[in-house]
C-alpha cells in the first residue's frame, strides 16, 4: 500500500511540476508590454472626432479583447488617452455606421447599446485612413 501512495504522490508531482511550467510561461506571454490607447492614437494620426472613435473601438477590440464596445468604453477610451471627450459619442459612432466602418453589435452589453468595427472599418484602420 505504501508503495502504492508513493506512485501517486509521484504522479501528482509530474503533474504539477508540468502545469507550473505552463503556468510560468503564461505568465511570461501576459508580462509582455503592449502599446497603449494614446501611442495607439498617436500612431495612426486620427484626423478629429470621427476617426478617433473608430480607432479608439479599434483599440477596444484588438488591444483590450473586447468583443463590443458601448458610448461608455469609447469614452472611457477617451479619457485614458487624456482625448478631450466629444459631447456627443452616438453621434460619432453614427458617422462611423454610416461610413460602413462600424456596426451595431448584435447584443447589448450592461443593457446599453453596443457596436463592433466591421471588417472594412479594420481595413481602413490598418490601411491608416485609406480606402482600399
Amino acid at each position: 500500500m505504501d508503495e502504492e501512495i508513493k506512485k501517486i504522490l509521484d504522479d501528482h508531482e509530474k503533474r504539477i511540476s508540468a502545469l507550473e511550467k505552463i503556468f510560468a510561461k503564461g505568465r511570461k506571454q501576459t508580462t509582455k508590454k503592449g502599446i497603449s490607447i494614446k501611442e495607439f492614437i498617436l500612431a495612426k494620426k486620427p484626423e478629429g472626432d470621427v476617426q478617433k472613435t473608430l480607432v479608439i473601438g479599434y483599440y477596444l477590440e484588438k488591444y483590450e479583447g473586447l468583443d463590443s464596445f458601448t458610448a461608455k468604453d469609447i469614452e472611457d477610451g477617451f479619457r485614458t488617452a487624456k482625448e478631450t471627450v466629444p459631447e456627443n459619442i452616438n453621434d460619432k459612432v453614427n458617422l462611423n455606421i454610416k461610413n460602413g466602418h462600424m456596426m451595431e453589435a448584435k447584443e447589448k452589453k450592461d443593457n446599453r447599446k453596443a457596436w463592433v468595427l466591421t471588417a472594412s472599418g479594420e481595413r481602413y484602420i490598418e490601411h491608416d485612413f485609406k480606402k482600399e
